[in-house]
């Protein structure tokens, strides 16, 4: 048994920083999948590893840490492999900018897009009673709030117009920012990559009149490039779910 466990869903999103930060360093974990569609994370069981029941959560001896990004960093800092912050205070910086633009900024967005077309349909069709106790259970009001409108579609057009003019313009931030440098934040692979590619790899599918060879030629080598990585393909194997499934968009050449 190793001495790190993680407690994820499906490679993508908040879940998927943490597994490919683990990866990219070398570092042997026990992978406990949590089903978010079966709510998973808010059974007794995993409560009493993190009573919020947000995933992902880490273990690493007795510590038990929370929060995607701020869990990929103690990765990176906690164990020996290759280091996924530069060495520059001004790309660190940018790594740091970035990580923050993507999670309080942009990942809102792609969630509620992606919540509106795919989490609240594959729920939607179980028994309306038993759906109503699981929203119940969810330790934190505002995550019961953002499940009431995935489940039962009720995001506002106003709510949906901000989130897709936030993808278009975040789209346009990364794709100028990708003609500068080879990866997102400077000319080293980093967290920033890492965070990044994890919302950003379906774009060809989710947004393909935004982001296509055409349009976004650095953002399509940038996603093949870490798509291309060892530690990638060996994170994307452990999805098993249609979700991760997309990735597969990534395996097709420029036209």
């Amino acid at each position: 048994m190793a001495d790190v466990a993680l407690y994820h869903w499906e490679p993508n999103a908040n879940s998927g920083k943490p597994m490919l930060a683990l990866m990219e360093k070398g570092v042997a974990f026990d992978s406990h999948y949590l089903d978010l569609l079966n709510f998973d994370q808010h059974k007794p069981e995993y409560l009493a590893v993190n009573p919020l029941g947000t995933i992902p959560a880490m273990t690493h001896g007795d510590k038990v840490l929370t929060e995607s990004t701020a869990i990929m960093e103690y990765v990176d800092e906690a164990f020996a492999g290759p280091a996924l912050m530069p060495a520059d205070p001004a790309d660190r910086w940018r790594v740091r900018w970035w990580m923050k633009f993507m999670d309080q900024w942009l990942a809102p967005s792609f969630s509620m897009i992606g919540w509106s077309v795919f989490v609240g349909p594959a729920v939607r069709a179980k028994d309306p009673e038993e759906l109503k106790a699981a929203i119940e259970r969810i330790p934190m009001p505002e995550r019961r709030v953002a499940w009431r409108k995935a489940i039962y579609g009720s995001f506002g057009e106003a709510e949906m117009k901000e989130s897709q003019r936030r993808v278009a313009l975040g789209i346009t931030l990364l794709e100028e920012a990708l003609g500068q440098s080879e990866w997102l934040a400077s000319d080293s692979y980093s967290l920033a990559d890492i965070n990044g590619f994890n919302l950003a790899y379906a774009l060809p599918l989710s947004q393909p009149t935004l982001s296509n060879d055409t349009l976004t030629p650095n953002i399509m080598r940038w996603l093949r490039a870490i798509y291309a990585r060892p530690a990638t393909r060996a994170t994307w194997t452990m999805g098993r779910t249609d979700m991760a499934k997309r990735v597969s968009i990534l395996e097709s050449e420029p036209a």
